[in-house]
């Protein structure tokens, strides 16, 4: 792992050389070597305190294919520091995911957030992006203070920070809101989700992107990292988190109809998503696990999709609005299958693993709570809703000009089938880490 990571340093300062296509090459070629990498249900690959497992090696893959899906959708503002920064980013992504112990993994989840305000101060193109970055930095900030006393106290008593360490049971309340507090904010859970749609409407399509494929899966990880640590704690208080998740899920669902704004929309429905997730999670059984992981991975891909998609339109009609974005059915004919498999895909219609994760996380909550899914039909009714409802009003209606023709380029198609292919191909080998 150690080998892979020196690599990947090695390209940051190419970055200012040689030019970013030949960089998103070289990306691929690090996930074609990552892929052949060895692995167990447990750590594997150790080395300086970095190793691997099924868990951190998906989310690790994704950050690399994420990261060059970025510098593909971002020809326009591909600068040698743009591409350093994004570099560098994934990096730091990286080394959360593969860190065996919790002070380095704290350390990077909070440098991540230092290139994640570059890239929006920088690159966000309406003057609001500042109140947005003192939301993002605040939150996180605040959030996370608890979590390194925490770090600081299981040292001072058990004398190691390793994630495979036995440590003291524990029955404080207190102990785990702080332990849970920052991964819930990251994740992001509803009550502390009011930096995520200011985050993603000021930042560039790169920023929205890694926003919503990869920094909300910190969250996640995070939660399960720790919940094998301190198991009772989380069988003790998890039913406090578990039905604000559904509660906020429905919410934040109904919040989804009166948006006016696109990307504002995809980062509410992506609030929806993670709260599912949360809920899988919470019901600490294995297949709520594994359906969390899925759709991490899958809600990673998806949303990521989308937001490129809404970009592409951006490009073209230089605005987000619901009330302008009207009839695209005449301006981007060859668009509309595309955006509609990804709205049916964002509602978990199958053959996606969209569906398969919602699937597995229903039985976990039933066997959680029976009832919980009265409320996951609610939340699936309305999430299959407000995907139609974008679909809708962006490519029905009248168009404001009376032609039709199509501005899709190579490029752009080629990156938005990259999203859309893992969704659907990952089914095939499903069974190699689920059975």
């Amino acid at each position: 792992m150690m080998m892979m990571l020196l690599g990947f340093i090695f390209l940051i300062p190419l970055s200012f050389i040689i030019k970013w296509n030949v960089i998103v090459v070289s990306l691929f070629m690090f996930i074609y070597i990552f892929s052949f990498f060895s692995l167990n249900f447990f750590y594997s690959n150790i080395s300086y305190f970095i190793g691997l497992d099924y868990m951190s090696f998906s989310l690790v893959l994704l950050s690399l294919f994420i990261i060059s899906l970025m510098l593909l959708s971002s020809n326009l503002i591909c600068s040698s520091s743009f591409v350093s920064l994004n570099l560098i980013l994934c990096f730091i992504l990286m080394l959360i995911f593969s860190f065996l112990n919790m002070f380095m993994m704290y350390l990077f989840f909070e440098f991540s957030l230092i290139p994640l305000i570059i890239l929006i101060l920088g690159w966000g193109y309406q003057p609001e992006r500042l109140s947005s970055v003192l939301y993002l930095f605040f939150y996180t900030l605040f959030a996370s203070l608890p979590l390194l006393l925490i770090i600081i106290y299981l040292y001072l008593t058990s004398g190691s920070l390793f994630f495979d360490y036995e440590y003291m049971q524990s029955f404080s309340f207190l102990m785990h809101l702080f332990m849970v507090l920052a991964f819930l904010v990251k994740l992001p859970m509803f009550m502390f989700h009011y930096w995520l749609p200011k985050a993603h409407v000021q930042a560039p399509v790169s920023g929205s992107m890694i926003l919503a494929g990869l920094f909300l899966k910190i969250g996640g990880y995070g939660l399960i990292r720790f919940m094998f640590i301190y198991e009772y704690l989380f069988f003790n208080y998890s039913f406090i988190w578990y039905s604000m998740s559904i509660w906020g899920s429905i919410l934040v669902s109904m919040v989804c109809f009166i948006q006016g704004d696109i990307k504002c929309m995809i980062a509410y429905s992506s609030i929806c998503h993670m709260g599912m997730c949360l809920m899988g999670l919470l019901s600490m059984s294995y297949w709520g696990l594994i359906g969390s992981y899925l759709m991490m991975i899958s809600h990673g891909l998806c949303s990521s999709g989308m937001f490129c998609m809404a970009n592409i339109i951006y490009e073209r009609l230089l605005s987000r609005s619901f009330y302008i974005n009207k009839g695209l059915i005449s301006f981007l004919p060859s668009l509309s299958l595309v955006w509609f498999i990804f709205c049916c895909f964002n509602m978990s219609c199958p053959p996606s693993i969209n569906f398969l994760s919602e699937l597995i996380i229903m039985g976990s909550m039933m066997n959680y709570y029976y009832w919980s899914f009265t409320y996951m039909i609610i939340i699936s009714f309305l999430s299959a809703c407000f995907s139609i409802y974008l679909f809708n009003y962006c490519y029905h209606g009248l168009f404001h000009n009376m032609y039709s023709y199509s501005l899709i380029n190579i490029k752009e198609y080629l990156l938005l089938i990259m999203h859309l292919l893992p969704i659907f191909f990952i089914l095939f080998i499903i069974d190699s880490f689920i059975f």
